[in-house]
């Protein structure tokens, strides 16, 4: 499931009218969704970005894309860029081909994976290996 999802990520939406871009995260979101049936999503938080402009288009992408999983009543984790990368490559500060190189040793992954996609995927390793933990902390309490 984390390969194919992964194709997905990166496309780079092209209508110039950004209600109609909002409407296409949203679209893609839920169709990733149905398709899926995830029982939970995990998703990066926002870092504070210095151009205000570009800081207030990825606030209403994430809106759009958390809509898309809220309205399914699916619980949403975010984890930091830090969390992510510390979690994966032991360096909060790690480089993005980094973190590429671990998702494909971990993954076991050949041929061509962007920055975003390892990114989306960094994500989701994050996320599954953090429930892996609180689910045995819970069962040894």
């Amino acid at each position: 499931m984390l390969r194919r999802c992964a194709q997905r990520v990166g496309e780079r939406l092209v209508p110039e009218v950004l209600p109609q871009r909002l409407g296409e995260i949203f679209a893609g979101i839920s169709a990733v969704l149905d398709e899926w049936s995830p029982q939970e999503v995990a998703i990066e938080q926002v870092f504070v970005a210095r151009n205000a402009a570009s800081a207030l288009k990825l606030g209403q992408a994430r809106g759009a894309a958390i809509s898309a999983i809220v309205v399914r009543a699916l619980p949403v984790f975010e984890y930091t860029p830090a969390a992510v990368k510390q979690g994966l490559v032991g360096n909060g500060r790690a480089e993005k081909e980094q973190v590429l190189h671990m998702i494909r040793v971990i993954l076991g992954l050949q041929g061509t994976l962007t920055l975003d996609q390892s990114d989306a995927l960094a994500i989701a390793l994050c996320h599954a290996h953090g429930q892996a933990t609180r689910r045995q902390i819970e069962a040894a309490q």
